[in-house]
């Protein structure tokens, strides 16, 4: 197992200007997947994403998600 990954599952963006694109992410401090996740883009921007329905189980860990669908919520200017 990858220890550099150790506490993390793959975030799936499901729509929005990032749609398709998963990255990895860490869990909470609780154990949880994050609930909203701010992935910075290009020109000073970034995309606000939020936790939604769909998670995903591997069958070496069924405790926590191995993947997380996230839907896209609003882009903010800086």
């Amino acid at each position: 197992m990858d220890t550099s990954l150790a506490g993390s599952y793959t975030a799936k963006l499901i729509d929005g200007p990032l749609e398709g694109k998963t990255v990895a992410t860490a869990f909470a401090d609780s154990g949880d997947p994050q609930p909203r996740l701010e992935l910075r883009g290009d020109g000073g921007k970034h995309y606000v994403y939020s936790r939604g329905g769909g998670l995903e189980f591997s069958a070496e860990d069924d405790e926590r998600p191995s993947a997380v669908e996230y839907r896209f919520i609003e882009t903010v200017f800086d």
